[in-house]
């Protein structure tokens, strides 16, 4: 794409209306990647008012038309997915293994949405009156304002958008100012499938405030949020003044559950993939283990050990594992829990710091990091890190260890490690998280199953699967009455 990198509105790529353009990094190197336009309230609302325009031509395309445009930006995904994936990569930083993932989930959401163009199906349900039809069918709802995180710059406005768009919406989309790039690279991708202009825009920016006339809009009917409780709060706020629909998918504080009868071994791996993969920037990242005291000390070696091979640099090097934080702002706030964990007490065993020499002086690197001999009472047991850092709680049993991962305001991803297939199924149900993860890590969760949490996880709309286009429609519910005379429910019954 050419430099600098516009906003697409209506069709069309355009420069910002303030003319201005922000740089955007790779926060392995500091090195420039490009500039994108920094956009301000004119430009978010010349793209509201094109989604707006579009509206009604887009919901009266058949639906398996729509589907079959989503399958061409599937194609167009997979066909780019290694360029897609570097380009991710450098701007983000996850390891390129990582990068292809964050692009097979867009591939995956594409086609899975895509198909919904020949289902979305309605109710039909027999009327309690003679020679009387009863049924319900979904609607569209709207231009839908989509306000995305940087951690999957490629993914999360994939999740969003494609179920937003097969139900018949427009959308706008806002992403991360820390992965403008991508975004434009996604949006990029759906222009040449065929996306009719004004049904997808993007608009980018570095003010606080771009996402704030988003959300106000007159003309947009749902915003969808994806980022930290705080902003999320903010936005659920703003939208209920203005009388719209919100969803919104907020932070995480998983937990692994590893009782005395777990393979070790199993366990070790699935606990360095998930609090280390993505260097723990993932909402359902792994970053309290919860551990039966029979086995505790043997598995904190086992996982010591493993840690120590991990290796932390330039995700686009095959042989690293852990890739830096986002930027340099994260690199402090990770910092800043680790010393208050220690001032708290517990144990560091491992980490704790940031890497700043050699091949790391360039970039936001922090070493991954576990503490031992962990209190549910501290905060590094309850607040959500963003980073590489894990935190060991020890427990006598599984009641206990249930009681300690519900404890949190959170309740997004939990895992448990057993051979017990009775343990595992009264986990199953006693566990307060929206995902449970039975041997097996609490990431990885695909696109045909409902995505999200309870509690301060988010407000009760979930993300992928069927369940994404009840948060994208409304159910308009009909009754067609073919008796000749008037009928009256509830009266007319004998």
């Amino acid at each position: 794409m050419e430099n600098p990198v516009h906003n697409f509105i209506g069709g069309k790529w355009v420069p910002s209306r303030s003319g201005k353009t922000f740089e955007t990094r790779n926060p392995a190197t500091g090195a420039v990647i490009t500039q994108c336009a920094d956009s301000n309230a004119e430009d978010m609302n010349d793209a509201v008012g094109a989604a707006h325009k579009a509206f009604e031509s887009w919901r009266r395309l058949p639906a398996p038309r729509r589907g079959e445009l989503l399958f061409r930006a599937a194609e167009r995904l997979f066909h780019e997915k290694e360029t897609l994936a570097r380009s991710l990569t450098s701007e983000m930083g996850k390891v390129l293994v990582e990068g292809r993932g964050d692009i097979q989930e867009a591939i995956d959401m594409a086609y899975y949405m895509g198909g919904e163009g020949r289902r979305q199906f309605g109710h039909i349900a027999p009327s309690e009156l003679p020679n009387k039809s009863a049924y319900a069918i979904r609607e569209p709802l709207g231009v839908i304002g989509l306000i995305t995180p940087w951690n999957f710059p490629m993914a999360i406005p994939a999740w969003k958008s494609f179920p937003a768009l097969i139900m018949g919406n427009t959308v706008v989309l806002k992403p991360s100012p820390e992965t403008p790039y991508t975004a434009a690279l996604f949006v990029k991708c759906l222009e040449e499938a065929g996306i009719p202009p004004g049904v997808v825009n993007l608009v980018m920016g570095s003010a606080p405030d771009l996402g704030a006339t988003l959300v106000k809009h007159p003309e947009v009917a749902l915003i969808s949020f994806t980022g930290s409780k705080v902003t999320g709060g903010k936005v659920a706020v703003d939208a209920a003044t203005h009388y719209k629909q919100v969803a919104l998918e907020l932070g995480g504080k998983n937990a692994i559950l590893v009782m005395e009868d777990a393979d070790l071994e199993l366990a070790v791996e699935g606990i360095v993939w998930s609090a280390f993969g993505t260097s723990g920037q993932r909402c359902t990242a792994c970053s309290r283990l919860i551990v039966h005291r029979e086995v505790k000390e043997k598995l904190v070696t086992r996982l010591l050990d493993r840690m120590n091979t991990l290796r932390v640099g330039n995700g686009l090097d095959p042989e690293i594992d852990v890739g830096p934080l986002i930027n340099q702002t994260q690199v402090e706030h990770v910092h800043a829990l680790v010393k208050v964990g220690q001032t708290e007490g517990a144990q560091l065993r491992a980490g704790g710091h940031p890497l700043t020499e050699g091949p790391h002086a360039s970039g936001h690197f922090f070493a991954p990091t576990l503490f031992d001999n962990v209190t549910p009472s501290m905060r590094i047991a309850k607040e959500e890190i963003f980073g590489p850092v894990l935190s060991v709680l020890e427990v006598n049993n599984l009641e206990e260890a249930i009681k300690v991962n519900n404890s949190v305001e959170y309740g997004l991803s939990s895992s448990l490690y057993t051979q017990d297939v009775n343990r595992a199924q009264h986990a199953i149900r006693e566990l307060d998280s929206g995902i449970v993860y039975i041997n097996a890590g609490t990431i990885g969760s695909e696109v045909h199953l409902p995505f999200g949490g309870i509690k301060n996880t988010g407000n009760g709309h979930r993300e992928a699967g069927q369940a994404a286009l009840d948060t994208f429609s409304e159910w308009k519910s009909i009754y067609v009455d073919y008796s000749g005379r008037l009928q009256r429910a509830q009266i007319d019954t004998n």
